[in-house]
């Protein structure tokens, strides 16, 4: 098999959550990358690879095929890629916890997709700086990304993604206290994921209204929305959502002092975390059940085993350096000494609940202090990138002015050398008869706005019938149909617009009332076409149809359209014509021409019919 083909192998089986089997056909994909010397499905191995890896939590080798990825992407200049997987190392640093480095790529990644016009790809990338903000504990930075995300997904219509955006939003006011609007957010994501039959996403909206319900106090209506979130984690198979929600429903039965019920669901909950090895949540459990068996108006109140169980929870929390839960089960536990009279246990734990209490409350400050200042850094990043993107779109809009604009694109994209050749063109090129006498005759100013106001027409009527202007040379204008667009009928579009600028011309008098005639020539041949200059660019055309069409108009006559025969074969017998436009022209045979450069050509005047 060819590495794009185990590539897809692999990547499907990614999507199916068959990991194991995923990660053998990435490898193998690599590998024949490699011996193949395919640098293209060797950067998307890698980046399946690292997808791979942050699917099981291997961050650290996550962000090692990102990085080989990446730096294979930029020899490839493939700007999409690079937006994309720069995204995907920002992922994998708010895993790690490193929430400046996260930012960091993270707007490196925005700036990527803005810059090549992934509006998409920029709205998820705003809705991931939120996320980081979320994690921070800066819900109103958070709020205001997660606004931006919704905005920009409206946009662009894409149901899904207004959907994940609402419902962030709604985690965001439940964080802020601001339960009715959470609500109201919540309730607008689960009837978006209604009509588009995300189970998954229901699921996960029902479970967040539960724990709002749970902090209004409102247990039975918490335990509703549980109970129907779980329900439909266990239809989809979803074990992590399971042990999840069957934990919440124990901890709204304590709450309810259905203590039966309560230990019955965390017993239940703390098997699946064990099976998951989700360790934080293994600890919690186990100390939340701890904290239910030291309840002395339990009927089964057994200290023995809420000490067995608390201290498994305080031994496994100080192994994961979690001290925000920690210093919690400290407390029960001193509460569970004083409860049987032991003073100096009692004591002891008090005493560390005091400790990690104000360790943690030195920390937040820290934090907060680190968060101001990292705030204002990000504030300053983003300044700079706002002015890098509005200089990035003035030269845009300037290469789109001068340049064709599928040429344009291409520049944008970072295409170096852009030379293309071109069958099948049809070349215009036309000359004001007597420009030097006439220039002598009137001023700069006037001489130039005449050149204006006649080539602007010009370029008016190009557009209309699908020409591409390709440059002006004094009173000469050069234009062409059939490039950079490739399209059959081009004799037909040039013909028709020669016979507007006849008519445009016939009809142009100067300011002193004086009669401004032209020559035009058409032929139809090959050219080869292409971007030339380095700092100001032009888009040129070069070869014998560009020549003969040249020839055509300087051995022309006022008033009239000098052309080939094999322009005029071209729109006679040329494919994609229109049945009338070839009828209703007529070609007023010239003989033989001597041509400079040609020899002796059969020509032809171009007329309506």
């Amino acid at each position: 098999m060819t590495a794009e083909e185990l590539n897809n192998i692999a990547n499907e089986l990614r999507k199916h959550g068959r990991f194991v089997e995923a990660q053998a056909a990435a490898e193998e994909a690599l590998t024949t990358a490699r011996t193949d010397d395919d640098k293209k499905q060797e950067a998307r191995a890698l980046t399946i690879a690292g997808l791979l890896a942050t699917s099981v939590a291997n961050f650290p080798g996550a962000e090692g095929y990102y990085h080989q990825a990446f730096d294979l992407y930029q020899e490839q200049g493939n700007t999409s890629a690079l937006a994309s997987v720069t995204g995907n190392i920002g992922y994998v640093h708010r895993a790690l916890g490193n929430f400046d480095k996260s930012l960091e790529y993270y707007t490196q990644s925005l700036t990527a997709h803005e810059e090549i016009g992934d509006r998409s790809g920029a709205a998820n990338c705003i809705m991931s700086i939120g996320t980081v903000y979320t994690s921070l504990g800066m819900y109103d930075i958070a709020l205001e990304y997660f606004s931006q995300a919704l905005s920009a997904h409206k946009e662009i219509g894409t149901r899904v993604d207004i959907a994940n955006s609402t419902g962030n939003i709604g985690v965001i006011y439940r964080m802020l206290g601001n339960y009715s609007k959470a609500l109201e957010y919540m309730e607008q994501t689960i009837a978006v994921f209604t009509e588009l039959g995300s189970k998954s996403g229901i699921a996960s909206v029902k479970g967040n209204i539960g724990l709002v319900y749970e902090n209004l106090g409102n247990f039975a209506e918490a335990l509703e929305y549980y109970g129907q979130a779980l329900a439909a984690n266990i239809e989809l198979g979803d074990t992590s959502g399971i042990a999840r929600m069957t934990a919440n429903i124990g901890n709204a039965y304590l709450h309810q002092d259905d203590y039966s019920n309560a230990l019955e669901y965390m017993g239940k909950a703390l098997a699946a975390f064990t099976e998951l090895g989700e360790k934080l949540s293994i600890a919690v459990t186990t100390g939340n059940i701890g904290v239910l068996y030291a309840k002395s108006e339990k009927q089964d109140y057994n200290p023995e085993k809420a000490e067995e169980m608390l201290f498994q929870s305080i031994a496994l929390l100080e192994e994961l350096h979690a001290k925000p839960h920690i210093y919690i089960y400290y407390k029960s536990l001193a509460a569970l000494y004083e409860k049987q009279e032991r003073w100096k246990e009692a004591n002891e734990y008090n005493k560390k609940y005091h400790e990690v209490f104000e360790e943690i409350q030195s920390e937040e400050a820290t934090k907060q202090s680190h968060l101001l200042e990292h705030r204002r850094k990000i504030e300053e990043s983003e300044r700079d990138r706002q002015i890098k993107l509005a200089r990035f779109q003035e030269q845009e809009k300037i290469l789109h002015n001068i340049l064709p604009a599928q040429i344009a694109d291409r520049m944008i994209d970072g295409e170096k050398t852009i030379a293309d050749s071109y069958e099948h063109v049809s070349v215009f090129f036309s000359d004001i008869v007597g420009f030097t006498k006439l220039s002598q005759s009137v001023s700069a100013e006037e001489l130039v706005s005449m050149l204006n106001g006649i080539f602007t027409q010009f370029d008016q009527l190009a557009r209309k019938h699908g020409l591409e202007k390709i440059k002006t040379i004094g009173d000469a204008y050069m234009a062409v149909c059939g490039a950079p667009i490739k399209v059959d009928n081009h004799a037909e579009r040039t013909a028709l617009f020669a016979l507007d600028v006849v008519e445009l011309m016939n009809n142009y008098q100067t300011n002193s009332e004086d009669k401004v005639m032209i020559r035009i020539g058409l032929h139809s041949g090959s050219v080869v076409a292409g971007i030339i200059g380095e700092n100001k660019f032009a888009y040129d055309m070069w070869g014998d149809a560009v020549n003969t069409a040249s020839r055509m108009e300087s051995h022309g006559e006022a008033g009239k359209i000098h052309v080939s025969e094999e322009f005029k074969q071209a729109l006679q017998e040329g494919p994609g014509l229109s049945q009338e436009s070839p009828m209703s022209l007529h070609f007023q045979e010239r003989g033989e021409m001597d041509i400079k450069g040609k020899g002796m050509m059969k020509t032809y005047f171009l007329e309506k019919a």
